[in-house]
């Protein structure tokens, strides 16, 4: 449901819409005037009223617009559309049928869709466009008005393309706008969550750092570390959140490594750069699952006890990313490459067209780096 205080975005365009407003009054007041030897005698006292009518609304709308509470009024919506509605079908009585046809300009001219605008924009797009139908509608009763003897195919066209168009003014005003909404809600709430993210991290986060590398006790040092990761899952989001349509990097290699910590008691420290741009989902998928099977292979055949997981943006690629053990190493020329090397690491940065090195040296722990396109 459309908000009825709107805010924002919302009533910046409300405040917006004021100048198409006054911009169309005067206009149509210019146009009135050029073609004032055109109306039929007694009638011109309706446009002039109706002109003054259209002012009031034009007057009122500033002002109360300046609020956000009554930016959103109901009445002052319905009574926009209706002057506009009165304006569009007072043509008939006015001018006559030319005018209607379109073979001269409407005593409304563009006045009257700013109203639909208004609508959509505050009320959603369904009552945009009923604002818009009920205003293009009014041309055919204008029509009668004017004392038409036969409907033909002219008027028929004329009435039902303005009212297409009337109503579609209405509708994608309402469309643009929700989806102005939901964007600035998700800004709102990105922005909030990297302040608390900001916060915690320059203190709960560094707390919970400093605990894990001066504790004595296994056990606390293991609390802290799990409570950091659970920390860090809740503010950078789950393994199978999306960031712009992407899968979160951080938070599904941080995943990987609590499941390191849990198999075979290590830690690991994951280590994002600032600027890594959010990646397709192949790309992050064969990234994790590689940096998961060398995770595997320095807790199972290294014996490794710290490991770090570090990613950036690299040279002529659109990321860089290395694990680092303090294990047992191997020789890298006298030990042939296991299934899990060459099958779920290799060959899963191929598929997705990276290069893999391998650093090793017995006794000096294990790197491995990964680059992909």
């Amino acid at each position: 449901m459309v908000a009825r205080t709107p805010e924002g975005a919302t009533l910046s365009f409300l405040r917006g819409l004021s100048f198409y407003r006054w911009a169309t009054w005067v206009w149509m007041v210019v146009v009135a005037a050029l073609h004032a030897d055109e109306m039929r005698g007694h009638w011109a006292w309706l446009a002039a009223g109706l002109l003054a009518a259209a002012f009031v609304v034009t007057l009122v709308s500033g002002l109360v617009r300046r609020s956000p509470r009554a930016a959103a009024s109901s009445w002052l919506i319905a009574t926009e559309i209706g002057v506009g509605t009165a304006l569009i079908a007072a043509t008939g009585w006015v001018y006559g049928l030319d005018h209607v046809n379109g073979r001269g300009p409407s005593l409304g001219t563009g006045w009257p869709t700013a109203g639909v605008i208004a609508a959509g924009v505050v009320r959603g797009p369904w009552f945009g466009g009923a604002a818009g139908a009920a205003i293009g509608l009014s041309r055919g009763l204008g029509a009668f008005a004017s004392g038409v003897d036969e409907i033909d195919r002219a008027l028929v066209v004329s009435v039902l393309s303005y009212t297409v168009i009337s109503t579609l003014n209405g509708v994608v005003a309402g469309v643009v706008m929700n989806f102005v909404r939901r964007r600035e809600r998700e800004v709102a709430l990105v922005r909030a969550r990297e302040e608390v993210a900001r916060t915690l991290h320059d203190g709960v986060l560094q707390t919970l750092a400093v605990v894990q590398s001066r504790a004595t006790d296994p056990a606390l040092a293991r609390l802290a570390r799990v409570q950091e990761s659970e920390l860090r899952e809740y503010l950078y989001g789950d393994p199978e959140a999306m960031v712009a349509g992407n899968p979160n990097l951080d938070s599904s290699l941080r995943a990987a490594g609590r499941r390191f910590e849990q198999t075979f008691g290590g830690v690991v420290k994951v280590i994002i750069a600032d600027d890594v741009e959010p990646l397709p989902r192949t790309t992050v998928d064969a990234v994790v699952g590689a940096v998961t099977e060398a995770l595997v292979n320095a807790g199972k055949h290294g014996a490794a006890e710290r490991i770090t997981v570090f990613a950036e943006p690299g040279d002529g690629c659109a990321l860089f990313c290395s694990v680092l053990d303090n294990g047992a190493g191997f020789d890298i020329d006298a030990v042939p490459e296991g299934r899990g090397l060459t099958d779920s690491i290799r060959a899963r940065i191929a598929d997705a067209g990276g290069r893999v090195e391998i650093r090793s040296r017995v006794g000096q722990g294990t790197e491995v780096l990964l680059w992909l396109p």
